[in-house]
């Protein structure tokens, strides 16, 4: 479809989580939009993920706040787009005394808020199938709620498109981005405003802004299991190994000296990236995960090394045998050591906007909202 017939409000430059999110902010406010994406259909992190959207442990302040936010979207969104909500709360395991230490500093914080913590004998009330005797404690928050990204993120650009008007040119590349005009391998496209969305593309469109960040890629691992039992009344699980990377944890006083604890016992699973999410679909099987490594360009391997440590951590929490791994998949994102997200402003009609911290599911919608709002008052 050539494009140089039809003016459109805003441009759109991605379609993951990211830029499906920014579209529906401006389709809200009644926007004509246009989304652009090199791709047939969704392939990147936005659906090789949990689906879990986290709110419980993530960075005090602004990042939690838009999970929250994000959050209520995703709850709205997903009623009027055929999503279904898999599971509700999330409990996090505490193994070792220094762990509960953690847990019980972070319910003193404003992101504790109808947060609790649960005894060891108390646990079962949540499900059956949790090695509860060697636990100290676990946090149940009720905020969070998991999707099926594979299938969520399709849906969320059906409605978009059949209930809010937003065009989709896929199988489209954008050569430059800087409206009023943005020229693709389709032709021409007119916007008042655009909102770059690259993922962990850095070098396609506005490479010289992106580069004064000094971001890298991360890959991480996941495989989807089919366990011998698992507890539909469970809500999805992590464990001590969050309470390190998960900022809201990570950043209480408490953490460090549980830190060098896992360094000393559980050094493999750190050196790795190793953190445990357990959340369960529809077909009763797990989805897993995962894994941190860094790379410009990350390698395309997936050592079972790796898949082993996930496994070990699994069944530290889970009773029963480790269960069959059904389907392995890795994916990639965007990385930066000094923020969670960035948008660069290289025009007042431009914004470059990337998720650096593999918050994308859980942020997105609040994030969307905030640079819709200052493109269009």
């Amino acid at each position: 479809m050539p494009t140089s017939s039809r003016a459109f409000d805003l441009a759109v430059v991605g379609a993951g989580i990211c830029g499906l999110a920014h579209a529906l902010a401006a389709a809200s406010r009644g926007k004509r939009v246009v989304v652009v994406d090199r791709d047939a259909q969704a392939n990147g992190a936005s659906i090789r993920n949990f689906g879990f959207i986290t709110v419980t442990g993530q960075q005090e302040g602004e990042c939690w706040r838009r999970a929250m936010r994000s959050r209520d979207i995703w709850r709205d969104v997903a009623g009027k787009a055929d999503i279904p909500v898999l599971q509700k709360g999330l409990l996090t395991i505490a193994r070792r005394p220094l762990a509960r230490a953690v847990l019980e500093e972070f319910l003193a914080t404003e992101m504790g808020r109808e947060c609790r913590l649960v005894e060891p004998g108390n646990l079962a009330a949540y499900g059956e199938g949790l090695r509860s005797e060697t636990f100290a404690a676990a946090l149940y928050s009720p905020h969070e709620i998991r999707v099926e990204s594979r299938e969520a993120i399709p849906k969320l650009a059906a409605y978009l498109a059949e209930q809010l008007g937003v065009v989709f040119l896929r199988e489209t590349v954008v050569h430059s981005a800087t409206p009023p005009r943005l020229e693709t391998s389709r032709g021409t496209i007119e916007a008042e405003t655009a909102v770059v969305c690259p993922g962990d593309d850095f070098h396609t469109l506005h490479p010289e802004r992106i580069a004064a960040y000094g971001l890298t890629r991360c890959k991480l691992h996941m495989m989807r299991v089919k366990p011998a039992h698992f507890d539909a009344r469970l809500p999805a699980l992590m464990s001590d190994l969050g309470l390190v990377r998960y900022l809201g944890y990570a950043e209480r006083p408490t953490a460090a000296a549980l830190k060098r604890q896992l360094e000393s016992e559980q050094g493999a699973h750190l050196s790795n990236g190793v953190h445990l999410i357990v959340v369960r679909s529809a077909d009763g099987s797990l989805v897993v995960g995962d894994s941190h490594h860094y790379a410009p360009t990350p390698d395309p391997f997936a050592p079972e090394s790796v898949d082993a440590l996930i496994l070990d951590e699994y069944v530290r929490i889970l009773a029963g045998p480790e269960p069959e791994v059904v389907e392995r998949w890795t994916g990639t994102y965007a990385s930066a050591s000094d923020r969670l997200m960035l948008v660069d402003r290289p025009s007042d009609a431009l914004r470059i906007v990337l998720i650096t911290s593999g918050t994308g599911a859980s942020t997105s919608f609040a994030i969307a909202e905030e640079v819709i709002g200052e493109l269009y008052g």
